[in-house]
């Protein structure tokens, strides 16, 4: 319907669902302010690190839950927090 506001596709609805996205990563569990989500191209790009393979599966969950509907595309990296095997040369 023209003019219908609550269209999941409208531009306005989008960035109001990625603001509330931002919004839930930030309050819940997770705390986490790592990570990104823009939109890109009629697309959402969810970007940044996170320090365990089970907070990266908690944020592309509430990813999913916030955005259905949405093509989403995750770049999510679990940082490496293994010690280096080798001295760094100067």
């Amino acid at each position: 319907m023209p003019g219908d506001s609550g269209h999941p596709e409208q531009p306005g609805n989008v960035e109001y669902r990625v603001a509330h996205l931002q919004d839930r990563l930030a309050a819940e569990e997770l705390g986490e302010l790592g990570v990104r989500a823009e939109v890109r191209a009629g697309a959402i790009a969810l970007t940044g690190t996170v320090p365990s393979a089970q907070c990266r599966e908690t944020v592309l969950r509430i990813a999913r839950e916030e955005l259905a509907g949405l093509t989403v595309h995750a770049d999510v990296v679990v940082a490496d927090t293994t010690r280096p095997d080798h001295a760094e040369e100067l």
